[in-house]
C-alpha cells in the first residue's frame, strides 16, 4: 500500500492500543489501595507494639500533598501497561508481520514464546526475594533511627527489581538466537564461560537497586544457569545444522571437499560435441540461429 496508506494504519493501531491501556489503566485506578497494599507487602512493617528503632521494621508514609495522587497514577498506569500488553502487542505485530517472511515469522513466534515466560520468571524471583533483600537493607539502620520510606519510592524499586530482572533473564534467550542465525556458535559461547561469569555477578551487583550479596546472588546464579542451558542448545543446533549441511561449519574463504568421482566417458563423438543449454535439448543448434547468430548471442 501506498506510504500514506501505512502511516493511517499505523494511527489507527497506535489509537487502538493506547484504548487499550487507558481502559485498564481506569479500572486500575478502583483497585489502586490493593495494588498499593500488593507493591507494599514485601517491607517489613511495624505493627503495633513493635519498637520502630533499631531497623526491625519500617513505616510506609507519603511525604507530601501531591504523593497519594501521583503514586495512584503510576500504579495505575503500569498495571494498564502490563495487563493490556496482549492487545497493543498484537497491534503492533499485525502492523510489522506483513512484511516478514514466512521463515522470519516462524522465528518470532519462537522468540515471543519463550520471552514471555522468561520475563515472568524474572519478575517473580524479584518479588520473591525483595523481603529479604528489604531486611537486610532496613537492618543496618542505627539504634537511634526508624525507618519512613516513602510509598512512591517502594513503587519505583519495586518497579527496577522487576524489570531488571525480567530483561536480564532474556540474555540466554539472545545467545540462542545469535546461533540460530549462524552468527555464533555453541562452541565459541562456551570459551566465554569465564568472562560471562565474571560479568553477570559484575552486572548483579551494579544492576540490582538493593546493593547486597542476596540481591546480586538471586539474579546472576539463575543467568549463569541460563547461559549454559542456551550452550547446550546451541551445541544441539551445531549438531542439527552439520547433519543436514555438511558444509555449514565452513568459514567463507574456506572449500569445500571436492567430488573427485570420474565420470562414465561416452564415444570420442559424443564427448567432442558441444554440450546444448537446457532450453536446446532435443534440438539442432541451427535451429536457434536468428540472422546468423545464436539465440543466446
Amino acid at each position: 500500500m501506498p506510504l500514506g496508506e501505512h502511516l493511517r494504519e499505523l494511527r489507527n493501531r497506535l489509537a487502538k492500543g493506547l484504548l487499550a491501556i487507558t481502559v485498564v489503566s481506569i479500572v486500575a485506578a478502583f483497585y489502586s489501595q490493593e495494588l498499593m497494599e500488593f507493591l507494599a507487602d514485601p517491607v517489613p512493617r511495624c505493627e503495633p507494639g513493635m519498637d520502630p528503632t533499631g531497623g526491625h521494621c519500617a513505616k510506609v508514609t507519603f511525604n507530601d500533598l501531591l504523593s497519594p495522587f501521583t503514586t495512584t497514577v503510576k500504579v495505575s498506569l503500569m498495571v494498564g501497561i502490563i495487563v493490556s500488553s496482549p492487545v497493543w502487542l498484537y497491534q503492533l505485530w499485525a502492523f510489522v508481520a506483513p512484511g516478514l517472511h514466512k521463515q522470519e515469522r516462524k522465528y518470532t513466534y519462537w522468540f515471543v514464546g519463550a520471552a514471555v515466560p522468561l520475563f515472568f520468571g524474572g519478575a517473580w524471583l524479584a518479588y520473591t526475594i525483595m523481603p529479604v533483600s528489604m531486611r537486610v537493607l532496613i537492618s543496618i539502620t542505627p539504634d537511634q533511627a526508624e525507618n519512613l520510606l516513602a510509598m512512591d519510592k517502594i513503587l519505583d524499586f519495586t518497579v527496577r527489581m522487576v524489570l531488571v530482572f525480567g530483561a536480564s533473564f532474556e540474555l540466554p534467550l539472545l545467545l540462542v538466537m545469535l546461533n540460530m542465525t549462524g552468527m555464533v556458535t555453541g562452541r565459541r559461547m562456551l570459551t566465554w564461560w569465564r568472562g560471562v561469569v565474571m560479568g553477570v555477578f559484575v552486572f548483579g551487583a551494579v544492576a540490582t537497586p538493593t546493593t547486597d550479596p542476596v540481591g546480586m546472588i538471586a539474579l546472576a546464579g539463575p543467568i549463569v544457569v541460563l547461559y549454559f542451558l542456551a550452550v547446550g542448545i546451541s551445541f544441539l543446533n551445531d549438531r542439527r545444522r552439520r547433519r543436514n549441511n555438511p558444509d555449514a561449519g565452513l568459514d567463507d574463504d574456506e572449500a569445500s571437499d571436492l567430488d573427485l568421482t570420474p565420470e562414465a566417458v561416452g564415444d570420442v563423438e559424443a564427448v567432442s560435441a558441444p554440450r546444448a543449454l537446457p532450453e536446446q535439448a532435443g534440438t539442432g543448434r541451427a535451429d536457434h540461429r536468428v540472422n546468423g547468430f545464436d539465440d543466446v548471442t
